[in-house]
């Protein structure tokens, strides 16, 4: 036989160097659940090792991971039903816990990357990325809001901007409204093929962002998240952030959308972002801790398909955990 692969397979050294994809906490942004008050720590029991978390728990964790060489995070607030109503407002109110911990954190830690979340979800009555009349989500109605979030956020001193929403347009609205109000740093992290999955349920859980029920509320999000069973329609979603401004494009979920990551990477020039959602991390670590697979070994992995399919950024919930392993620290689960 002339052609051996496994001549290149025979020592880690030699492994070392044939190495295809190299993964690094670089590529990592490492999700937060912030929640307004004090000595708030509280764990999320459908994502263990991950907590809801008030401002000053919130500075001990970024600290800590900025230690580990981690400094990208994306920032996710849990906000209580009285503040919330038809049009989200609190979502730009001057008082929302959630823009006075974002200029707190860049001013304890300016050399990080803070990511937002903009959609009407966290502060939508009606548990919805837009607003809700008549039994429908409303698109160009819920664009205003966004707008104002936007700007609010990047008022803040957030880095990225995150439009979760899927509402059509929304990307060249922010951009606009960014750029008017003299943000024209300010990026965008479009949320570009977002599908109606069944993995959030955690991420909902840590928020109690999931639709309410009513006779008049869409029971789920499929008028504007997308169809699981596409792979074309991603394409469309992609041109269309990519000339309304975006700077990154993003896959979510992703460990279940590998084909979609790889189909964005192969087609686009912009940076593209996965989103290891909750409920794949959740079966991993419960897959972990009834000792069905080893931690050490599964996690690592898992991220590493996600970077070889594509994705230059992977915002996952592993990402600190990821980060002790690379400086040989221990790790909990």
């Amino acid at each position: 036989m002339l052609r051996r692969p496994r001549r290149n397979r025979q020592s880690q050294a030699i492994r070392n160097l044939t190495t295809e994809t190299h993964l690094s906490v670089d590529h990592l942004i490492y999700p937060l659940f912030m929640i307004d008050g004090k000595g708030i720590k509280d764990e999320v029991a459908s994502l263990p090792g991950n907590f809801r978390m008030s401002i000053e728990n919130i500075l001990k964790e970024i600290e800590e991971c900025m230690l580990l060489g981690l400094k990208s995070f994306i920032l996710f607030p849990a906000i209580e039903d009285q503040h919330k109503d038809k049009i989200g407002s609190y979502g730009y109110h001057p008082d929302n816990f959630y823009l006075k911990a974002a200029r707190t954190i860049k001013d304890k830690f300016p050399e990080c990357c803070i990511i937002s979340d903009v959609a009407l979800d966290p502060y939508n009555i009606d548990g919805h990325d837009g607003i809700v009349r008549d039994g429908k989500v409303e698109n160009d109605e819920t664009l205003i809001q966004l707008c104002k979030m936007a700007i609010a956020q990047a008022e803040a001193g957030f880095d990225i901007l995150g439009p979760s929403d899927m509402m059509d347009g929304r990307i060249q609205a922010i951009r606009d409204a960014l750029d008017q109000r003299g943000f024209k740093n300010t990026g965008i992290m479009a949320y570009t093929a977002k599908y109606a999955s069944a993995f959030y349920g955690p991420f909902r859980d840590a928020l109690d962002s999931a639709p309410v029920e009513g006779s008049d509320i869409p029971k789920d999000k499929k008028t504007y998240q997308m169809n699981p069973a596409n792979k074309q329609e991603a394409l469309i979603e992609a041109e269309l952030d990519t000339a309304e401004g975006a700077d990154f494009l993003m896959v979510k979920p992703a460990l279940n959308y590998l084909d979609i990551i790889h189909l964005l990477k192969n087609n686009f020039e912009l940076p593209i972002a996965a989103y290891h959602v909750s409920g794949e991390c959740a079966m991993l670590i419960a897959a972990c801790q009834n000792g069905w697979l080893k931690y050490e070994e599964a996690m690592p992995e898992t991220l590493l398909s996600i970077h070889r399919a594509g994705a230059s950024v992977i915002l996952t919930y592993f990402a600190k955990d990821f980060a002790k392993m690379q400086l040989n620290l221990p790790i909990t689960n």
